[in-house]
């Protein structure tokens, strides 16, 4: 299995997590399973581990999966660097476009969701192709600008 597609699995599971979802391992293999990732028992317990998820009591009392640090620094830990699956920024207007390698355009689009990029009122992606839109008329040059030093700042990172 590719990095991407276990670093698009653990974004998933994270996604299950904070919706309070998954209250046991075997609900999230039942959750991945429906969301097309198929795993093993096994492969949920490392993803669980690794997102750093632990199980706590809601205020109801009922034990669910929980990320202490937040979804934030669980992605930053099982996200591959932004900086190797942007391989192109333009703009015009705007809007700023991405390009990616086939399939990481909504794992891209999702980090940058996270990111605050200042003057995004809204991101779409498709399978390659990330459009992101300015709250100013002229501003795809400066997201522009902005998504490589984001890109750059990113290097390193794990």
């Amino acid at each position: 299995m590719s990095t991407k597609s276990v670093s698009a699995r653990r974004a998933k599971a994270i996604s299950l997590i904070e919706s309070g979802a998954v209250h046991s391992q075997s609900d999230l293999v039942v959750l991945l399973k429906k969301s097309g990732y198929p795993v093993t028992q096994a492969t949920a317990s490392r993803d669980l581990e690794e997102i750093g998820a632990v199980r706590a009591r809601t205020k109801s009392g009922e034990s669910v999966y929980q990320i202490p640090g937040g979804t934030d620094e669980a992605l930053a830990r099982v996200s591959p660097m932004p900086s190797k699956l942007i391989l192109s920024v333009d703009y015009s207007a705007n809007l700023a476009v991405i390009h990616t390698p086939p399939g990481a355009a909504q794992f891209v689009a999702s980090s940058l969701d996270h990111a605050n990029l200042t003057g995004v009122i809204g991101t779409i992606a498709g399978d390659d192709t990330i459009i992101l839109v300015s709250k100013k008329a002229t501003g795809g040059a400066q997201l522009a600008k902005e998504l490589l030093t984001y890109s750059k700042s990113t290097i390193g990172k794990k």
